[in-house]
């Protein structure tokens, strides 16, 4: 059983990105990423080196915490947060914020979709990689689907990758351009222009200066 994840950070912000953009959440940043994108902006996240190992209890009291201020939902990421085993993790936050009178905090996890899925997060964020393919599993249970746009060949998977998805579900579909990459910005927004199956997703937490 896993009584402890490797933690990068955590805290109290708002969801800078895809369907639930500007709403208030608590992320649980985890350590370790196999993936490696060369764009990625959180590099220290790779390793555990720069992560403290924190226990499940403690993570979930925080969440519960966070509720309280407001949170809407916790959002697990990383790094790459299915490396991990995350059915400790979840249960705990499930039964704490539960025993609180409510229903159980929703949980959204971040992922590329790589590994097999645990802690049976309410909400998938799946932003597949052209060098590290999702597993099948993840196409067919994710509420959206993100790519990011760095040149032309990623609209190309984009593409691909979304007719993958099943067609009686299929996720919300956004283009997310690479920060600072105004190749990837021209080539996502001309695209959803012309492809209304398409969403313009920004980083906005950057735009703002917010975590």
């Amino acid at each position: 059983m896993v009584s402890t994840l490797p933690v990068l950070e955590r805290f109290h912000s708002l969801q800078g990105e895809g369907a639930h953009t500007g709403r208030s959440a608590f992320f649980i940043r985890l350590a370790k990423c196999r993936v490696k994108c060369p764009w990625c902006d959180t590099k220290n996240s790779w390793t555990e080196d720069f992560s403290t190992q924190e226990s499940v209890t403690n993570l979930s009291q925080e969440v519960a915490n966070a509720r309280h201020e407001g949170a809407a939902f916790v959002v697990i990421t990383g790094g790459e947060p299915l490396h991990h085993n995350l059915n400790p993790l979840c249960d705990a936050i499930r039964q704490i914020t539960t025993s609180q009178g409510k229903q159980a905090l929703p949980i959204h996890l971040e992922t590329s979709g790589v590994d097999p899925i645990s802690g049976n997060p309410n909400w998938i964020s799946l932003s597949p990689k052209r060098h590290a393919l999702p597993r099948l599993e993840l196409l067919n249970t994710c509420q959206e689907l993100k790519v990011v746009i760095n040149e032309k060949d990623d609209l190309l998977f984009a593409e691909n990758i979304a007719n993958k998805t099943p067609r009686f579900k299929q996720p919300l579909l956004f283009l997310q351009p690479a920060w600072n990459n105004k190749e990837g910005h021209k080539l996502a927004i001309e695209y959803v222009k012309n492809n209304p199956n398409w969403r313009l997703s920004m980083q906005t937490h950057k735009w703002l200066g917010v975590l």
